[in-house]
């Protein structure tokens, strides 16, 4: 994997030398900061605090920091408690003791780039060739030396290629947490459990006789059985997404919807239980690619910063790929302030099939072994 050296900013320069300490003031309430908060971008952020400045290393956009034991945490507004001490400021450039950092992995200063350029954005159009051979390097690396997570909507379930793809994936160790909603597995598992999809053959697409109970069949089973390991322990079921965490102990978080049907029994209810379990697993990730599904993509994007902060004190960045048809998805990921991530526009069955074959984690010319759940 490319070589992405950090480098902090030059703290002797007079402009962090005479910047003021910052201030903090106390939440008024729980879940309440007090005015003038400074609000959180994905950028490392750093603040002076007793003529040190300190590096927030848990960040989070939309949130607030906050002083506790010499240290900046970065916390949901929601997470406040009455006194927190909040740091007060509007500014970036050190006015307030606050500084915003986005070019640490760019030797400290901005790229250069022609003010005029074709093709700048990523379209239908763009040549993704170079992002590919980019992301395979990612994965092999961060297999082993970093935390994956991947952000699914229900499209794969869909098709009988993909669901092998991304079970291979899994099996192969490229998946270290998985982010969804009631449909992904709830189709998944329909797929597993009756070879159909919302009704529909998953290998021929053709629509089965009384096909729309499918899915609540599915479901109701699921229930019965008490959750989804139960579900395919006990109905002998070996394939698929969900049988592929499960049998190989990834962690998966299912947000509930409004929407919803059933759900299944691991469903979240509770926006924020949702949103706390997702944060767990995205706090270390150094891989996130969210794959057709633009409020899941955009709700990740939200709670990942563009860097991490290893157990060795190395700062590294954070990889955040879009993958999907439509080009709107991907602009509006980017509108909400994810700047950082990265668009692939295609088809997201054809990306995943096409990545798993690149990686050899699965070949459909060759019977994979399964993995048995304990």
């Amino acid at each position: 994997m490319k070589d992405y050296k950090y480098t902090h900013p030059d703290f002797t320069q007079k402009l962090f030398a005479d910047a003021p300490n910052i201030v903090t003031e106390p939440a008024p309430a729980d879940g309440v900061a007090p005015q003038q908060f400074h609000a959180m971008s994905i950028y490392p952020e750093y603040f002076k605090v007793d003529g040190k400045w300190l590096l927030a290393e848990e960040s989070r956009m939309d949130c607030v920091p906050v002083l506790t034991d010499n240290r900046i945490e970065v916390v949901e507004f929601r997470n406040l408690r009455r006194n927190d001490q909040v740091v007060i400021g509007r500014t970036e450039n050190c006015e307030d003791g606050i500084y915003v950092y986005p070019h640490g992995f760019t030797g400290g200063e901005a790229e250069v780039k022609d003010a005029f350029a074709f093709r700048t954005s990523r379209t239908r159009e763009t040549a993704f060739s170079v992002d590919y051979d980019e992301l395979y390097d990612i994965l092999r690396h961060d297999r082993d030396n970093g935390k994956i997570v991947w952000v699914m909507g229900p499209a794969f379930s869909f098709d009988h290629d993909a669901r092998k793809a991304f079970a291979g994936i899994i099996n192969e160790g490229y998946v270290h947490a998985l982010l969804a909603g009631n449909a992904l597995a709830t189709h998944d598992l329909e797929g597993a459990y009756l070879d159909t999809a919302l009704g529909q053959n998953i290998y021929t697409q053709e629509s089965v006789h009384n096909g729309h109970y499918n899915h609540l069949e599915t479901i109701n089973r699921v229930r019965y059985r008490g959750s989804i390991r139960d579900f395919l322990k006990k109905e002998n079921l070996t394939d698929g997404i969900m049988y592929a965490c499960e049998a190989n102990n990834v962690p998966y978080v299912l947000g509930g919807s409004i929407r919803d049907d059933g759900p299944l029994p691991e469903v979240y209810g509770d926006v924020y239980q949702a949103q706390d379990r997702m944060r767990a697993e995205v706090r270390g990730a150094t891989t996130v690619i969210c794959m057709a599904t633009m409020l899941h993509s955009i709700a990740v994007g939200n709670m990942t910063p563009s860097y991490r902060v290893m157990k060795d004190g190395t700062i590294r960045p954070v990889f955040f790929y879009c993958v999907d048809i439509s080009e709107f998805t991907i602009n509006k990921l980017a509108d909400r302030g994810s700047l950082s991530a990265k668009g692939i526009v295609t088809n997201v069955q054809d990306f995943i099939v096409n990545l798993s074959k690149a990686l050899g984690a699965w070949d459909p010319n060759e019977t994979t072994p399964v993995k048995q759940l304990r």
